[in-house]
């Protein structure tokens, strides 16, 4: 890439040089994405074509549990299989800055010299659920230059920040032994959205029993999840936040896998690897399924809708005289701000 002269965003050699992985291109987009540029969403409608090739495997767990590390294992891995991987690493924003602390490319130095992995860290920018507000767009992205495998590993999160298992197809939730309170942990949002359980640190006193009560939440769990017959008569939510909405679009004949890994010294890879590898049969599987195909995309566009609607009413808010009116109406009392608020989204269609 030495010299290479990468042309304007919209020209036919540049989506070349997208489609054919050239680190520069590559970078130069995701950071258009980053930045929330309109070509680079010009750029993913002309890509999306070629979406759909990659496998995408969502790491995810508390802070500390070992993800960065054992996300360098899956890396090592995919590429002794002839692989390429790419890793989108969510990292928390600079309080001073607002980029990303870049901890888990400096865990991943041992692959720097590889062309065939390439990873990139994003900073969350305040952004809640694991990711960032790009990061669909950015595996979209990946995904269309021909990346085998997609890693994302989310920064650590909580309870109910699970966005990463809608964008992903095998999900891996990280925790170590001695995880807090038993019953606050089944409760866990985070836990219901594992394909596979990794538990990390597990020459840790106290693994043992981390798996059993894993297990008895599985046992609790099953029979819970929605048929394919409920999923047909899902419509679209009468409301953001509904649980329809938040339905999970899983594989049925899937039970998720505990695995137990020790990620510093290599242990337990070989099964994680298998399980992933399992959970991954069983998605290809589950894609002959139109309904279930069809409600994974439902997913995707209902997430790409929330963001342009919300960037089109904040860009229409921003201008001036719009909010100025707003604001002397709610000041003065000759209207309320729901009124307000419906008049501005039915505003948004004159525009």
């Amino acid at each position: 890439m030495q010299g290479e002269d990468l042309q304007t965003p919209m020209d036919e050699v540049f989506v070349k040089q997208l489609l054919d992985r050239k680190t520069r291109a590559c970078a130069r987009m995701l950071r258009w994405i980053d930045d929330g540029l309109p070509e680079a969403r010009g750029l993913l409608k002309r890509l999306y074509v070629h979406t759909g090739r990659a496998r995408v495997i969502g790491v995810t767990g508390n802070p500390g549990a070992g993800k960065s590390t054992l996300t360098d294992h899956l890396i090592r891995r995919h590429r002794e299989m002839g692989l390429s991987v790419a890793v989108v690493a969510i990292d928390p924003s600079s309080p001073f800055t607002g980029g990303a602390i870049l901890g888990d490319r400096i865990r991943m130095q041992d692959h720097a010299t590889d062309e065939d992995v390439f990873i990139r860290s994003f900073a969350t920018r305040g952004n809640l659920g694991g990711l960032t507000n790009t990061t669909t767009d950015v595996v979209h992205a990946l995904d269309a230059m021909g990346w085998d495998v997609i890693l994302v590993e989310t920064v650590g999160v909580g309870q109910d920040e699970v966005d990463v298992q809608r964008l992903a197809q095998t999900t891996l939730v990280v925790m170590t032994p001695g995880m807090g309170d038993e019953i606050q942990a089944i409760k866990a949002g985070i836990l219901e959205i594992a394909d596979v359980f990794v538990v990390n640190k597990a020459d840790r006193e106290g693994s043992d029993r981390t798996v059993r009560e894993l297990e008895q939440m599985l046992d609790l769990g099953r029979g819970t999840k929605p048929t394919a017959a409920e999923l047909r008569h899902h419509g679209m939510p009468s409301r953001p936040g509904t649980a329809v909405e938040q339905k999970r679009v899983a594989p049925e004949s899937w039970t998720p896998h505990i695995v137990k890994t020790v990620a510093l010294r290599g242990e337990g890879i070989d099964e994680l690897m298998e399980s992933i590898a399992a959970h991954g049969e069983e998605y290809k599987k589950a894609c002959q399924d139109k309904v279930f195909v069809n409600n994974r995309l439902r997913e995707e566009f209902l997430e790409i809708y929330r963001r342009t609607l919300y960037a089109r009413g904040w860009s229409y808010l921003m201008h001036e005289e719009h909010l100025r009116q707003i604001v002397d109406s709610m000041r003065e009392k000759s209207s309320d701000p729901y009124s307000l608020a419906e008049q501005a989204v039915t505003a948004l269609g004159n525009t």
